[in-house]
């Protein structure tokens, strides 16, 4: 059940495919390993996202890695039955790429409250179980992430 979005929120923090399998993995029997401790009554998807986090942030700092932070499109939907044009799919890319290597920009802290509440699609409130912070820091953290987007991407904030 949690097996695909333990996967996209290991790649968010490892960066690739391999690490991101393992980490997910190896999150999983931690998460299974440490069931005596959840608290009953509790989110689960949050608590185990956070050993998750944990595990693929671990794996990146082990590896010395800081290469930056390649993220999978999901399947967008194209309203109507047309395909889109080459050139506002070659825009739509182009676009795409500019923001992922703008938010590859941001401090860890940050790219990961986007990641989290924007590419996984948490609430806040899952959001600030999975980063192990308060919902307020959360809602602070997005909204300077959001502020430095813009201001990278040269839109008005």
């Amino acid at each position: 059940m949690y097996q695909g979005i333990a996967f996209r929120t290991a790649w968010l923090v490892a960066g690739n495919a391999a690490d991101a399998e393992e980490a997910a993995q190896d999150g999983f029997v931690k998460a299974y390993r440490a069931l005596w401790r959840f608290r009953a009554g509790a989110p689960f998807k949050p608590w185990l996202l956070r050993i998750v986090t944990n595990e693929a942030r671990n794996r990146r700092r082990a590896a010395g890695r800081r290469e930056a932070l390649a993220l999978r499109a999901s399947g967008e939907v194209v309203s109507g039955d047309a395909a889109p044009s080459p050139e506002t799919a070659l825009l739509g890319t182009a676009r795409r790429e500019e923001l992922l290597a703008a938010v590859n920009r941001l401090e860890e802290h940050h790219r990961l409250a986007i990641a989290c509440r924007y590419f996984l699609e948490l609430s806040e409130d899952e959001t600030a179980a999975a980063l192990g912070c308060r919902r307020g820091t959360v809602k602070s953290r997005l909204a300077r992430a959001l502020e430095r987007l813009a201001v990278d991407l040269g839109e008005t904030a």
